[in-house]
């Protein structure tokens, strides 16, 4: 066992003396004259110059349904078995919706199908509730759809 640590202790030496050779101040690192030693001077910096902006970082479905399940869950006063259904039935939404958005199809049929992913998405949740549950869920979605300056005038 002992051999087995000792070779990892002088392979872990030995490629770090090898990385320190190249890329420190022996190596192909600053010479002094303002490039990296092999006459590229500051090609990084022209690369970084040059590419395209990035995307912006997409959020996880799962982020996106705990958030939605933490207010729906103080309001409706969900179980637990309730809360992993709902929380099912939501990322199964959101995960659609997705595909949706990246669909080729033109705008009024997008508009559709959002619509009726919606109204199923309704259904599948009110399935899960009782009956003062599904009350405080139409006025939790209805209070969510109406406007905030609605919203702050009550």
């Amino acid at each position: 066992m002992k051999t087995v640590q000792a070779a990892f202790v002088y392979f872990f030496l030995l490629s770090f003396g090898t990385i320190s050779a190249q890329y420190g101040n022996n190596g192909y690192g600053n010479n002094g004259y303002g490039n990296n030693g092999n006459g590229r001077g500051n090609s990084m910096n022209q690369m970084n110059q040059n590419r395209e902006p990035e995307k912006p970082k997409e959020i996880p479905v799962e982020v996106t349904v705990g958030k939605i399940m933490e207010r729906m869950k103080a309001s409706l006063e969900l179980d637990a078995l309730q809360e992993i259904a709902i929380a099912n039935v939501i990322t199964e939404s959101l995960r659609s919706q997705g595909i949706l958005m990246k669909d080729e199809s033109n705008q009024e049929q997008k508009v559709k199908e959002y619509e009726a992913l919606s109204e199923t998405t309704d259904r599948k949740i009110k399935e899960f509730l009782n009956a003062d549950q599904i009350e405080k869920y139409k006025a939790l979605k209805d209070d969510r759809t109406t406007p905030t300056k609605k919203r702050r005038r009550k």
